[in-house]
């Protein structure tokens, strides 16, 4: 018999894919979806929406590892979330998990990545050719897409370093601090204006410093990479994690002077 979960990634949209997950747009009780004309998006008025993160079966591992991993990682997602959670963190709300089916349900998030309103493109998208950017120069100066949420881009950047703090204190290392994984959401929704972590899929808890120092150098290398000159936002990150860390923010610190050192002789040498 076909479970629940089935028939609800069978009624889902697919938004995006990565080397160990599907990502879905889905609405819970789809009924008549599987079986009617009407596509998802058109019979979900009056419902909420919700994402699917489906951990699919990687044929290349043996099926009892790869069951097994994918049921651990899975749990362990839904338990650092859980944690944010219960510490103030803004996160993704948990609406199912399915360890064996390998999906978890996570509230929709109605916002825009931060890469996305930096101007670092949406993800997955190619860079720009030089072509392009001539081109781009001759028109006129777009709006602040951050004037749509209310709030400056030094705002958003001091919301960051403020979620990662509560995060850090919980003891939760998020161990894929990008852009891409922190969404802006939307004034008008319910909740309000916020800065969402999303994407625990490799975190893990930690009371070390140097855990903590090497997601802070991970967002760093992130910025510099997606987003050139780069150094002022970061900045502005910074001083708000050390303002909301307090007295732990000296040991992280430290280690985050290690990391990046070790970091520069890792180029070097190449």
């Amino acid at each position: 018999m076909e479970s629940a979960t089935s028939r609800l990634l069978a009624s889902a949209i697919q938004v995006s894919q990565g080397a160990e997950a599907k990502v879905f747009k889905a609405y819970l009780h789809p009924c008549e979806f599987a079986s009617s004309s009407t596509s998802p998006s058109d019979a979900s008025d009056g419902r909420t929406p919700i994402l699917l993160k489906y951990r699919f079966h990687k044929h290349y591992r043996h099926p009892t590892l790869d069951t097994t991993l994918t049921k651990a990682r899975v749990a362990g997602e839904a338990r650092a979330i859980i944690k944010c959670l219960r510490h103030g963190v803004n996160v993704p709300g948990i609406r199912m998990v399915d360890t064996a089916q390998g999906v978890l349900g996570l509230e929709w998030i109605d916002g825009k990545s931060i890469r996305l309103l930096l101007g670092g493109g949406a993800e997955g998208e190619d860079e720009t050719t030089e072509e392009e950017t001539e081109d781009d120069s001759h028109e006129i100066e777009e709006e602040d897409p951050f004037d749509e949420y209310g709030i400056s881009e030094d705002d958003a950047m001091r919301m960051i370093g403020t979620e990662i703090a509560k995060m850090h204190r919980a003891d939760i290392v998020h161990g894929d601090l990008t852009t891409s994984n922190m969404i802006l959401r939307h004034p008008s929704s319910a909740k309000g204006l916020q800065l969402v972590l999303i994407d625990f899929g490799l975190a893990y808890t930690s009371t070390l410093a140097e855990d903590k120092a090497v997601d802070l150098y991970v967002l760093e290398r992130a910025f510099a990479s997606t987003h050139p000159a780069s150094e002022l936002l970061v900045a502005s990150v910074l001083k708000a994690y050390q303002e909301h860390m307090g007295k732990e923010w000296l040991p992280v610190s430290k280690r985050l002077d290690d990391v990046r050192l070790r970091g520069r002789k890792r180029s070097m040498v190449g």
